[in-house]
């Protein structure tokens, strides 16, 4: 064993070096669900800035230093505070700012949001299973982006207003109706925020054989 490790000294060091860079760093994560449709896909891998807000001591949560800022419209990683899976999710509130949602339409600090119907299509959310979906562009409030309505949907569709707590978040999927975020898992406390997503590295069609969706290669989220 010693003569083992003796041999492959350079490539454990190596290992190691790449498993704190993935910790403290960068990291890219496969997307495992339709809670961010349109945005973001299943089977595409995004890359993360995991330095865009804290600097964190490799594989815990302790803040050693701040590096920037979350805002409103940033897509984050973070660990849930229900039961610390690993969620990926659009930021849409910060510290101190009220938010309500009527009927799906978001309101932060008393400024409602603005729709633009984009595209009406079937979306399969389950074996079997396909509901009419509405695609609009969401802004005013937010940066503008692309959410998803779903008919026949039994969501959170309307809530509020309630106040951001200080040092927390809130965490809202584009596919409105079929994401388990803030609205199901409470508010995220900063040190549970991993990083912020800012492309999408490569992708794969998880219902079509995994072939690749060359398009999506290399892009952003817009």
């Amino acid at each position: 064993m010693k003569n083992w490790l003796q041999n492959n000294r350079g490539f454990l060091i190596f290992l190691l070096v790449f498993g704190l860079f993935r910790t403290a760093v960068a990291d890219w994560n496969p997307i495992p669900s339709g809670s961010m449709r349109p945005t973001l896909l299943e089977g595409d891998v995004v890359l993360v800035n995991r330095l865009a807000y804290d600097l964190k001591l490799p594989l815990t949560n302790v803040i050693l230093h701040r590096t920037g800022e979350p805002q409103r419209g940033d897509i984050v990683t973070f660990y849930s505070p229900q039961d610390g899976k690993h969620l990926i999710k659009r930021l849409v509130a910060v510290p101190g700012d009220t938010v309500e949602m009527r009927k799906e339409e978001l309101v932060i600090n008393g400024r409602a949001a603005h729709y633009q119907p984009l595209q009406q299509l079937n979306e399969t959310v389950a074996d079997n299973v396909t509901l009419p979906a509405l695609r609009l562009q969401e802004s005013g409030v937010l940066p503008p982006h692309r959410v998803q309505w779903l008919d026949g949907v039994k969501a959170r569709s309307s809530f509020g207003p309630l106040k951001v707590p200080a040092g927390q978040y809130m965490m809202l999927g584009d596919n409105r109706d079929n994401s388990a975020d803030s609205r199901y898992i409470g508010m995220v406390p900063r040190e549970l925020l991993i990083g912020r997503a800012v492309g999408v590295i490569a992708s794969a069609d998880i219902t079509a054989d995994w072939m690749p969706r060359w398009e999506r290669f290399a892009s952003d989220f817009h």
